[in-house]
């Protein structure tokens, strides 16, 4: 095994493009092609006591939740914390890949993780109806369908043609079309020579509306293509831009409607179980009790108020996130829906345990291991 095997293995559970366009995800530290001669170490934040560990581990590469390098660094002089950590890590071999957003993001990944807890069936998020409050929109090459109008008889030559010159691929499908029959009409100008009926006299014809999808950088080409193989001397072309397709089950953040409506209690007491911790913080609207039963929970690791909106506009009652700034909170309250925060890293921490067994399914033989110095720099007094 090699470190481009574990950068193989981390985009296969955490795809970098589900990552925020603003995340540094990816391969911070490290060579692709180097060994993986040693264990792999999971943490959420990568200081310089679970730099410490992995050294004593013989660790060949740790896997950092959060992006160990995130302002560009000038000089590395041991000066700063980041310095020091990177100047180790490249001291003793050791890579470091970071997943953060897209592993929040990805089917399986620490959000639905969170929803598994909250839906009262930890190990089955799908206890209830659970979709991303911002669906991915997958980043491929911008597409155009491309439409003519052709005389039944033309339409084979037509749609070959255009296949040859790149449209009607769809995955793994080619010469992919749409036809639809109907009556076009045109009047040729004095000069013209149509190739169905007279100039300057109103022609009917059984047309086939032919649609095929192409990538736009091919749209030319096809185009051209469509010209020189249609029977027609102007035949009509429409260019539709595509936008994307959203993806339900993966983006940021979720929205989860339980199968059973529970309090807001209940549900404190469910994250609490699933975090392992003790202390959670909630914030109700005016008038709500904690005995006011939920049924639509939106839900974000991490700092997840940027998502508090949208999950309002999608008809959440409640909010879970690990935290949020004080005029966040009270924006929520004010806009009628609750707020349930367990802390940042709290709400993150208790994937590592899930990655390292999908890590060990993806790298037979490779030893994974859960950081045990990793810990939330805030404790309580």
């Amino acid at each position: 095994m090699r470190v481009r095997d574990l950068v193989r293995a981390m985009e296969s559970i955490a795809p970098p493009a589900l990552a925020e366009s603003w995340d540094r995800v990816g391969l911070h530290v490290g060579h692709a092609n180097a060994d993986l001669t040693g264990a792999i170490l999971l943490t959420i934040d990568l200081t310089e006591a679970v730099v410490e560990e992995a050294v004593a581990a013989k660790a060949s590469a740790v896997v950092a939740y959060h992006p160990p390098i995130w302002q560009p660094i000038s000089r590395l002089t041991g000066s700063t914390r980041t310095q020091r950590v990177v100047m180790s890590l490249l001291e003793h071999g050791i890579a470091v890949y970071s997943p953060h957003t897209a592993l929040d993001a990805a089917g399986g990944g620490v959000t639905d993780w969170l929803c598994e807890g909250l839906s009262g069936v930890p190990n089955v998020h799908e206890a209830g109806d659970c979709r991303a409050l911002s669906p991915h929109e997958d980043h491929e090459p911008p597409r155009v369908k491309i439409v003519t109008f052709v005389p039944e008889d033309h339409a084979e030559q037509v749609r070959n043609a255009m296949a040859t010159a790149g449209a009607g691929l769809i995955g793994d499908y080619r010469v992919c079309s749409f036809a639809s029959p109907g009556v076009g009409t045109f009047l040729g100008g004095e000069g013209t020579n149509p190739a169905v009926g007279e100039a300057g006299r109103l022609e009917r014809v059984q047309e086939l509306r032919l649609e095929m999808i192409a990538d736009a950088s091919a749209a030319a080409l096809v185009c051209d293509t469509l010209r020189r193989f249609h029977p027609y001397e102007e035949p009509a072309i429409d260019l539709i831009p595509l936008t994307p397709e959203p993806r339900r089950a993966v983006g940021a953040g979720r929205r989860l409607v339980l199968d059973t409506p529970a309090t807001a209690h209940e549900l404190a007491e469910r994250l609490r179980g699933h975090l392992d911790k003790s202390r959670l913080k909630f914030a109700l609207p005016e008038g709500v009790s904690t005995e006011h039963k939920i049924t639509t929970v939106g839900v974000c690791p991490g700092a997840g108020g940027e998502l508090a909106a949208a999950a309002r506009a999608e008809g959440c009652e409640l909010f879970v996130t690990g935290e949020m700034k004080h005029h966040e909170v009270l924006a929520a309250m004010d806009n009628g829906m609750g707020v349930l925060l367990a802390g940042h890293t709290n709400t993150e921490r208790g994937y590592l345990p899930r990655l390292a067994d999908r890590l060990r399914g993806e790298l037979v033989g490779v030893e994974v291991m859960v950081c045990e110095r990793d810990m939330d720099p805030l404790t309580y007094v």
